[in-house]
């Protein structure tokens, strides 16, 4: 099943580091947040990529032309201009990358990889900024227990806020810190879509995956969710980025579900 991801937008909320680089390309321990979606993906046995780049996507491009010299022991002998390859540890990925525009909304970069999709044969969609531990396999298999053309993933993401138990009188009882689920269940991504989503992205470029597509499925009868109450969070300000970064760095990375 190949799996799509959203690559493509301007990350104006982390212009701090989108300023050179495109959102998926912004680092989480020396790798690309892209990397970790995919190093997810891969460890189920998702090995089939096509990226829906955009703003900036020479980038994506350069990162993946030069993977393999990156991340491989090699010997240059300047003398007869010849490179030699000692070791390498490089991933089993097929990466298509597509060129979607500039200013292309959501449901026309995925309208866009249709030709790259086997006519009839469902793929899985995410975003390029959010990293998660959820159950792939569980996923696809709830996908096909139900007649609905796309799952979509959601979760209880944490509060931003502290709440308090208030009791008689004014009494707290108990103070809990960010307490999951304040604003109930929300688009986690990670979708499973069968190949006739393509047929509800009838506005072309301009068209928003999360509002006709969706909205139209759904008053169909063809939107199912997938209740996920693991870890999941997205990086759409500097402030996610460092807070994933400080949980790459003492060990609790939960997305991090690979060897």
């Amino acid at each position: 099943m190949k799996v799509l991801i959203l690559a493509g937008g301007f990350g104006s909320r982390l212009s701090e580091e989108t300023d050179v680089r495109p959102k998926p390309m912004v680092e989480i321990g020396g790798q690309p947040i892209l990397w970790h979606i995919m190093k997810i993906y891969s460890s189920y046995g998702f090995n089939d990529f096509i990226i829906l780049c955009g703003y900036k996507a020479y980038v994506i491009k350069e990162y993946f032309a030069n993977y393999f010299l990156h991340h491989a022991d090699v010997c240059f002998d300047l003398a007869n201009n010849s490179m030699q390859t000692l070791s390498n540890d490089c991933e089993p990925w097929k990466v298509t990358l597509l060129d979607t525009g500039l200013h292309t909304m959501t449901g026309g970069r995925v309208l866009r990889a249709k030709p790259y999709v086997e006519a009839g044969e469902p793929f899985m969609l995410t975003y390029g900024d959010g990293v998660s531990n959820v159950d792939l396999p569980a996923l696809a298999e709830f996908h096909r227990s139900h007649a609905g053309a796309i799952t979509m993933t959601s979760s209880q993401p944490e509060g931003r806020f502290g709440s308090l138990d208030i009791q008689d009188g004014g009494k707290v009882g108990k103070f809990v810190e960010k307490p999951k689920g304040q604003g109930g269940w929300i688009n986690a991504g990670f979708f499973v879509c069968d190949y006739k989503v393509f047929d509800y992205i009838q506005e072309g470029d301009q068209t928003i995956f999360e509002r006709s597509p969706l909205e139209k499925l759904a008053n169909d009868g063809e939107l199912f969710t997938y209740q996920h109450d693991g870890f999941w969070r997205p990086m759409d300000t500097l402030r996610d980025k460092y807070t994933l970064e400080d949980l790459w760095n003492s060990g609790n990375a939960k997305w991090k579900i690979w060897e």
